[in-house]
């Protein structure tokens, strides 16, 4: 399990420096008012974006347009901030120390699982198995006995 968790998180961490070498922050322009719905400041609100056409300046300084989530109620013209890989498409922000950490962990639990997945799925084949020889000894030590206990002529 420990050595689960520390390959997932030097796994998490080298892939967390690569985003980040390779991703970059810039401020894209609504093309387009966002959907205002739910209600601006409702519960729902927060947890929704709605699709929205965006245009940016790629790091190598190309105009592009993308379709992004944005927030409820946003109007045509707003600047928002977005991620961008190299080539200039839009992308997730990079892992942060928090994913990596519960990845980690994920990956550890996950191990820890599948061991004991293996042992229960061993037991049950080795008792099965046991339990098939057990009893075909039975049956044979009854073929045996079994004439000897029948008085039927």
């Amino acid at each position: 399990m420990i050595l689960a968790g520390g390959a997932g998180y030097d796994r998490y961490s080298r892939v967390a420096q690569h985003q980040a070498a390779s991703r970059h922050h810039t401020t894209a322009v609504l093309l387009e008012d966002a959907s205002d719905r739910p209600e601006r400041g409702s519960a729902e609100a927060r947890k929704t974006h709605y699709s929205t056409k965006v245009c940016f300046t790629d790091a190598a300084g190309h105009p592009r347009t993308a379709t992004v989530g944005v927030r409820p109620a946003l109007s045509k013209g707003t600047s928002i901030r977005i991620w961008t890989d190299n080539d200039g498409n839009v992308t997730e922000p990079p892992i942060n120390p928090g994913a990596i950490r519960s990845r980690s962990v994920g990956s550890a639990v996950v191990a820890a699982l599948g061991v004991h997945a293996t042992a229960a799925a061993c037991y049950a084949l080795t008792s099965r198995i046991i339990h098939r020889r057990h009893l075909a000894a039975w049956e044979t030590s009854w073929a045996e006995t079994e004439p000897r206990w029948t008085t039927w002529p």
